[in-house]
């Protein structure tokens, strides 16, 4: 296939962290993404001479604008990705962008409650909160926040809290620890199932050139 025949494929990424390393991978492989790292008020990006296009939204989206097809790729993390449960590829491991997903609380609070009959779960997370706990055979009642979920257990909203931990000095800050591990987190290349097949040559190209790239900063220890 001559270059100037190749398909557009469009990643969707979020800005920030995992759209700043995405790129250094590409660029590894040639892609120019000088355009994509100083998009302004641009949404949509493309680097026309790899048939690169690029769409940035917010993380929580990503997985929907590629289910949807809109975007062939996605970089997101374990954790969105599983929140959302769509039906996608997870197709390689990017290596970066690595958290815990952990269930946290004070010391010893791992099933008891405090002031209320039913154990509540404080979590920007509510479907994995569910999934998890109903493994467990554990009923629950989910408190959903979208910020500071460690005020959950210190000012009595919530038993514990669902959420990613990095270095963890937020909970030891307020008196919290960590009491389960739910998974390991890091950031995934995702595809649409439909462009895997009809931009089968070009996506295995992506593919495998992005796990070259992570396998070789691996070996060097970046």
């Amino acid at each position: 296939m001559r270059e100037a025949e190749k398909p557009v494929v469009t990643f969707a990424l979020s800005k920030g962290r995992l759209a700043e390393k995405t790129f250094n991978l590409l660029e590894r492989m040639g892609v120019n993404c000088e355009e994509a790292r100083n998009p302004g008020r641009r949404l949509v990006l493309q680097d026309a001479a790899s048939d690169i296009r690029f769409i940035l939204v917010k993380p929580s989206d990503v997985p929907t604008y590629v289910d949807h097809g809109v975007a062939d790729f996605g970089v997101v993390g374990k954790d969105t990705l599983m929140e959302a449960s769509r039906p996608l590829y997870e197709v390689l491991d990017l290596g970066f962008g690595r958290c815990r997903l952990c269930i946290a609380g004070y010391p010893g609070q791992v099933n008891a409650t405090v002031g209320h009959a039913t154990f509540r779960v404080a979590t920007k997370y509510p479907n994995i909160a569910r999934s998890y706990y109903a493994a467990k055979g554990r009923a629950i009642e989910i408190i959903e926040l979208h910020g500071s979920v460690e005020l959950g257990p210190v000012i009595g909203l919530s038993d514990v809290i669902l959420d990613i931990v990095e270095s963890g000095s937020t909970l030891k800050a307020n008196g919290l620890t960590v009491l389960e591990d739910v998974c390991d987190v890091s950031a995934r290349l995702v595809c649409n199932r439909v462009s895997l097949k009809t931009k089968a040559a070009r996506m295995r190209e992506l593919i495998d050139g992005l796990e070259q790239q992570v396998m070789r900063l691996s070996e060097s220890g970046n």
